[in-house]
């Protein structure tokens, strides 16, 4: 017993030094130390500042933002490449998604009238995840590797629950004759009912069906499996990429104190990016009223940076070959996004007597049927080309387009 006890000990220590390495210790500190330097200093910070010195914060903001968002994006592979997918994705998705609802609840519980904070937060991250991030990242995969296996059971599972999900977000308010927003006992049914549908998709997800979210094609298996022994530095070369990971509980048992410890400092250095994010908003917001660019555009740059971190992940996993991670990361990340967003908002209306006004406009209706047509379409392809990523791309132009007409 006393040996079993000083193996764990020593396995502990292992871990935690494996995951408190220099470089996640000195972004959790300058992220943290930024966050501090800006609360402290906001009342001198309102605006209007000079423009120079808005410059130089912006700079500066977006720099401690990147900086952040590589250490959130390496705890993420490492717990994904041990985990395996879908699990290592959620752990991701799922962080990113919670911090961002609640800084937009803490925003509606705030002054202010903010009717439409849900609908456009959840419009841009639609256009910014399921057209720029998809189609760079499907394109990068298929230049480097050339048509790629995704796994379409899965696949097909994010995409019906986004197509209702995004009707009772923007479609249906729209149809109803109360201002773009859900009666009361309307309301209340669509927020519970959605989360309940989400919190049924997780568990299918994690314990029912997790093999339908796994790696199909060779390519996207080898990569995750050399990556995963990098990971835990013991490089097997010689060794077949498997074609079935252990079952989670096992992976959690063997390597528990390692996963909760990522799993952490994760969450610990993305908050500074979503929080330095709300800071960014408000010097955009500043800037971009001396201009005459449309207002609207200081909400996409926020969603993209609150969802920097997934972004690089994806792009990463696109170009290590891992079409089925950058399924999960992205349609994952949105089916995340508008399962507790929308509810969020509905159920902090109702609690304060706010109006929130879901309805899109008829453009921007448009524009998710045929982002919608396009996900369902060119993910039925049992093998995507780069052909299937540029459409997406040329959306999300039309998209930047239309901000500015």
């Amino acid at each position: 017993m006393e040996g079993a006890g000083q193996l764990t000990g020593a396995m502990d220590t292992t871990s935690r030094s494996r995951v408190f390495t220099a470089n996640s210790l000195t972004r959790i500190i300058i992220g943290w130390v930024a966050v501090a330097v800006l609360a402290a200093t906001a009342d001198f910070l309102g605006p209007p500042l000079p423009g120079t010195m808005l410059l130089a914060l912006l700079m500066a903001v977006v720099a401690i933002i990147m900086v952040c968002s590589f250490g959130v994006v390496t705890q993420a592979e490492k717990l994904a490449n041990r985990m395996g997918d879908p699990y290592g994705s959620l752990v991701l998705t799922i962080s990113i998604v919670l911090i961002e609802v609640i800084l937009i609840s803490a925003v509606m519980l705030g002054p202010g009238d903010h009717t439409t904070i849900g609908r456009d937060s959840v419009m841009a991250v639609s256009m910014i995840i399921m057209n720029l991030v998809v189609g760079a990242a499907v394109l990068m995969a298929t230049r480097k590797y050339g048509a790629l296996s995704h796994n379409r059971t899965g696949t097909a599972t994010y995409s019906a629950m986004l197509v209702i999900l995004l009707a009772l977000a923007f479609v249906i308010p729209g149809q109803l004759d109360h201002g773009g927003s859900y009666p009361p006992g309307v309301a209340v049914t669509v927020a519970v009912g959605t989360l309940a549908a989400y919190g049924y998709f997780l568990y299918r997800q994690m314990f029912q069906q997790p093999q339908d979210f796994a790696e199909v094609d060779p390519i996207g298996r080898a990569a995750a499996w050399h990556l995963h022994e990098s990971a835990v530095e013991t490089p097997q070369h010689d060794v077949e990429p498997p074609t079935q990971r252990q079952p989670i509980g096992k992976i959690f048992a063997k390597h528990r104190t390692e996963i909760l410890l990522r799993i952490a400092v994760l969450i610990i250095t993305v908050i500074p990016v979503v929080i330095l994010a709300q800071y960014m908003a408000a010097f955009l917001d500043d800037g971009l009223s001396r201009t005459t660019l449309p207002i609207e555009l200081a909400g996409v740059l926020i969603a993209a940076i609150v969802f920097l971190p997934e972004t690089i992940t994806a792009i990463r996993a696109g170009i290590a070959g891992e079409l089925q991670r950058v399924i999960n990361l992205c349609h994952g990340a949105l089916v995340s996004t508008v399962s507790f967003t929308i509810p969020a908002v509905l159920l902090i209306g109702l609690a304060t007597g706010q109006t929130v006004i879901l309805a899109e406009t008829g453009a921007n209706v448009v524009l998710l049927a045929v982002t919608m047509l396009l996900t369902i379409n060119n993910f039925l392809a049992p093998r995507l080309t780069v052909m299937h990523a540029v459409p997406h791309l040329m959306v999300f132009g039309v998209y930047v387009l239309l901000l500015f007409s």
